[in-house]
């Protein structure tokens, strides 16, 4: 068998509760359902009594998905922007042409 096993949260429940109930060791346990190493009961177990079940559940692969709202700034917040950087152009250039007049008079 190439690549790695994945298994579900029913098949590590049972076997973390039957570990964690001393029913079996982590060795009996792992040859008991073929798996590649006890080290995988112990560390499920870990999970198990630090998060609770929900650690043994599978998680999302890949990057999360991006949230709706954080696709860019909406048209009137575009348009906002925009005004404001033209009325401080504005400003500018008037800025610019009363010191060009102080200077020819």
């Amino acid at each position: 068998m190439t690549g790695k096993r994945s298994f579900t949260f029913e098949f590590k429940l049972e076997i973390v509760r039957r570990f964690v109930a001393e029913e079996a060791t982590a060795i009996e346990l792992a040859r008991e359902y073929g798996l590649s190493s006890p080290r995988l009961v112990v560390n499920w177990a870990r999970a198990y009594r630090r998060e609770g079940e929900e650690a043994l559940r599978p998680k999302p692969k890949g990057r999360p998905a991006k949230a709706a709202d954080t696709a860019g700034p909406s048209e009137l917040e575009q348009l906002r922007a925009e005004n404001l950087r033209l009325s401080a152009e504005n400003a500018y250039l008037k800025k610019l042409r009363a010191l060009r007049e102080q200077g020819r008079g």
